[in-house]
């Protein structure tokens, strides 16, 4: 599809039925976005949001692994097609759920990737929605300005970042091009921050701890929070097992409930 032929209509008419647009953000890989996302989804969701989740990495996507959903498929109706739909709460769409060989890679440059971002928010069928979250593929490329362009009137991303150095670096620079395309920034969440030993129970900071909170501080933007490094999420990940719906008693469940409530309140949510 040629880019300058696609009707930006549909676009806007599905975007006027979702109250809020949430992007997910980081400046490198490896933070773990992804996890982050399906996270913040999962506990919307479970408070009984609508939620749609759109996983615009074309490169890697991962949500349907993470979620247990890689065989599902969107459905073709008339009007387009409907997202995968994970509960009555959660509605899911994903290049992954569109490739035949899934070692198979995506080469394309910007404009295919435009093209297939307009198609997911606008040929879409997600309906009545009170949060779309977006997450992105790291840096500041082709998808974080295709959405920017997209979603003029997007509420905020939300940055991740682990607390060394490195990884603060690049979400300093997140912050940097949310402020240039004009998108309001949510917070910073610190994953990673952070291991409790399963066996001794001693505290150990595998990736030192504090850098995000100390960063936000810096630029001036809210510090929503930090997650734990843990195994189990890992094993859950790997098995397709959404954590937080599996362990809601959990202590990442618990600080993902908070950080949830600072992002309503941001958004103009009670």
């Amino acid at each position: 599809m040629e880019k300058e032929r696609y009707d930006n209509s549909k676009i806007t008419r599905n975007l006027s039925q979702i109250k809020h647009k949430i992007i997910v953000l980081s400046g490198k890989g490896g933070v773990g976005k992804s996890t982050i996302s399906v996270n913040l989804a999962l506990t919307l969701s479970g408070k009984k949001y609508k939620i749609g989740l759109l996983d615009s990495d074309l490169h890697g996507p991962s949500i349907p692994k993470m979620l247990g959903i890689e065989e599902g498929r969107p459905e073709a109706t008339d009007t387009g097609f409907n997202p995968v739909a994970l509960s009555p709460y959660l509605k899911v769409m994903s290049i992954g759920f569109l490739l035949q060989d899934r070692d198979s890679p995506i080469i394309w440059r910007g404009p295919l990737k435009m093209g297939a971002i307009k198609q997911f928010i606008g040929d879409c069928n997600w309906g009545e929605l009170d949060y779309l979250i977006i997450d992105l593929p790291p840096g500041t490329g082709d998808e974080p300005l295709s959405i920017a362009q997209l979603i003029p009137n997007c509420d905020g991303t939300v940055i991740v970042t682990t607390p060394q150095d490195v990884a603060i670096l690049d979400a300093r620079k997140s912050v940097v091009f949310a402020k240039e395309v004009n998108v309001p920034v949510i917070g910073i969440i610190e994953n990673m921050s952070g291991f409790t030993c399963p066996h001794c129970g001693v505290q150990l900071d595998l990736f030192s701890r504090g850098g995000g909170q100390k960063a936000s501080e810096e630029l001036g933007v809210p510090f929503l929070g930090s997650i734990p490094f843990e195994l189990e999420m890992v094993r859950f990940g790997d098995e397709g097992k959404p954590y937080i719906h599996f362990k809601h008693d959990s202590e990442t469940a618990k600080l993902m409930d908070g950080i949830v409530d600072r992002i309503k309140k941001s958004v103009g949510e009670k």
